[in-house]
């Protein structure tokens, strides 16, 4: 079964961190554009990271550039999104995505993260 499976969500302080994984099963993420998004309760889903299949520099959006960081690794079909100076506003629950056009394109199960003292 071809599927994403996140692990790291869960409840931290205002200022702390938390470390995002999402490992591919019965797949590789080499030719895999991959991304990380969220979903706040009732907002709409946004992207707010990702990165190419080659060496070009990952994307991130505005509100997160400078506290998250995306990284890969193709060997343990692992990609990690390490957030750092969290808000309550990044509160949502957090997806991982790869994909290679309309045919190959996997999402994870969602996990949690919230924000609050």
């Amino acid at each position: 079964q071809l599927q994403l499976v996140e692990s790291g969500g869960g409840l931290v302080q205002p200022g702390g961190s938390l470390r995002l994984s999402c490992e591919a099963s019965g797949f590789t993420l080499d030719n895999y554009v991959i991304g990380w998004f969220r979903q706040a309760p009732g907002k709409a889903r946004e992207g707010i990271s990702c990165l190419s299949r080659g060496d070009g520099s990952p994307y991130y959006l505005g509100s997160v550039k400078g506290r998250f960081t995306i990284s890969r690794d193709n060997a343990k079909s692992t990609v990690t999104l390490q957030m750092n100076s969290l808000k309550p506003e990044d509160t949502a629950v957090y997806y991982c995505r790869a994909r290679i056009g309309e045919a190959y394109d996997y999402w994870g199960q969602g996990t949690q993260v919230t924000v609050s003292s």
